[in-house]
């Protein structure tokens, strides 16, 4: 009774969040998800229904959860970005008491309470005028809802990882699945055994679906995928600019991480990765925990913003003190070339692992590591660059699409790399050097285009920008430990 009445009070004096809010203009579009899921229709076998779900809440602590993220498939197909939701796409027009359909979405309803704490909700009509859908229905409609899998030759859907929580929510995510499962015959004893079963439940196909769409980026999302590209940049030469002995790891990832925000992007694609001297050696450092950068050490700095989604993927490593060492420079240097040669040689047709990494890159590192006398041999197994060369960017850093040859409007990063850790079977004036370079190109018709050129590469630009003066020079906090 107080909690209706609660909220009849907050609807008389008109408090309830609305959807009218303020939201930026240049999101994807209505359109731009129907056509993808007309393309995941055209590309699914005969007789078949795809079956998508939101992302679950991750709990961060207590009754705190992480900033909630959508699983970049759903949002690509339907641009919701709420939880507990689960998009069903059908190969065929189904009949139903208000005529045919090809797809429907259930979807968490409106719930003034929740949305007061935690939020503006969309809801059945919010979702069929803003999103389009003709098909919606509250997520606790979906156990009842009557819809027979067994007459689908093919259930196309991705394999569970049994990490969703129950809430107390009914039709919630865990909900969904169970239902789903229940539906469709999912077997009890674990997703290990589904491709065994003699069952029309297909948990390969939709993935090799997802992959050739996203793989090629269409003009809609490269002028997202720009931007995050160019506010990534922007922050890598700001940073250049504040560099000085003395800052912290987290104190640079911070100025980058400001930049982001000043832009608008709404989150960081992955985690920030800041590592001075021998930390840069760990390839996915994040603790970014170094209290002093020293002036005699070189700092990795990968990070990427996100902006609507997607995700720019962006790495540079610069002299603490803006002048390069003679062996930090012959190692940045050698990785450039290494990366230059890589990025010329970019064009469709072109295999990443076999012509551009094993070919090129690895090709010129390993003989410039010979002539500083690092290793004996072209031929010599070592860790010094343990990592591939490149990967797809987009909705997700790591993003999906086919790495066999490359294509037109495929978005990939260039990331060559040097790591030579402390206690390395080399001379150790080289140890504590990491370096790596990753630039985004995007693949054209009949070569590349580097998305990611407002930030510096070369040794010689890098030093010239650090030079310059930063707005965050003067900007200085008081000492926490002198309080008075």
């Amino acid at each position: 009774m107080k909690r209706s009445l609660i909220i009849l009070l907050l609807v008389a004096i008109g408090i309830l969040p609305s959807l009218g809010q303020d939201l930026p203009t240049d999101f994807l579009s209505v359109e731009f998800h129907k056509e993808r899921r007309d393309l995941v229709r055209e590309k699914m076998p005969t007789n078949a229904v795809a079956v998508f779900f939101a992302n679950p809440v991750r709990n961060r602590a207590n009754d705190v959860d992480y900033i909630y993220h959508q699983d970049p498939n759903f949002y690509y197909l339907t641009g919701y970005k709420e939880p507990h939701a689960v998009l069903m796409i059908f190969k065929e027009d189904q009949e139903g008491p208000d005529g045919t359909y090809n797809e429907i979405i259930f979807i968490q309803p409106r719930n003034a309470m929740a949305e007061l704490w935690t939020g503006r909700r969309l809801g059945v009509g919010g979702v069929k005028d803003k999103l389009k859908f003709n098909q919606v229905f509250n997520n606790t409609e979906f156990e009842a809802y009557n819809i027979d899998f067994s007459k689908f030759d093919k259930v196309l859907f991705y394999d569970f990882f049994n990490d969703v929580r129950n809430t107390a929510t009914n039709g919630d995510l865990y909900d969904l699945i169970a239902s789903f499962k229940k539906k469709s015959g999912y077997p009890t004893e674990g997703a290990l055994d589904i491709e065994s079963k003699a069952n029309n439940l297909d948990t390969e196909t939709l993935d090799q679906i997802m992959r050739d769409l996203r793989g090629i980026k269409t003009e809609e999302e490269l002028d997202l995928l720009r931007k995050a590209v160019d506010i990534s940049c922007i922050a890598q030469a700001e940073v250049m600019k504040a560099m000085k002995p003395g800052l912290s790891e987290r104190e640079v990832q911070g100025i980058h991480e400001f930049i982001f925000k000043k832009y608008q992007s709404e989150y960081e694609g992955y985690p920030s990765i800041v590592g001075e001297g021998h930390n840069g050696c760990i390839l996915h450092y994040i603790e970014n925990y170094k209290p002093q950068i020293s002036s005699d050490k070189m700092i990795l700095m990968d990070l990427g913003a996100e902006y609507h989604g997607y995700t720019a993927d962006v790495t540079r490593t610069i002299p603490v003190d803006g002048k390069f060492s003679k062996e930090e420079k012959a190692i940045y240097d050698l990785v450039y070339k290494a990366q230059e040669a890589a990025i010329q040689a970019c064009k469709p047709g072109v295999n990443i692992s076999r012509d551009l990494n094993n070919a090129i890159a690895k090709r010129i590192i390993n003989e410039g590591l010979v002539e500083l006398g690092i290793i004996d041999s072209v031929n010599q197994r070592h860790l010094y660059y343990p990592h591939g060369l490149g990967h797809h960017i987009g909705l997700d850093v790591h993003d999906k699409g086919n790495y066999e040859y490359l294509e037109p409007n495929m978005a990939i990063t260039i990331e060559p790399g040097i790591y030579i850790p402390e206690g390395a079977n080399c001379d150790e004036k080289w140890w504590g050097i990491a370096v790596r370079i990753e630039d985004d190109v995007l693949i054209t018709e009949d070569g590349f285009e580097l998305l990611s050129d407002l930030a510096p590469r070369t040794s010689e630009e890098i030093e010239e920008l650090m030079k310059q003066p930063s707005p965050l020079d003067a900007f200085v906090l008081p000492d926490l430990d002198k309080k008075e």
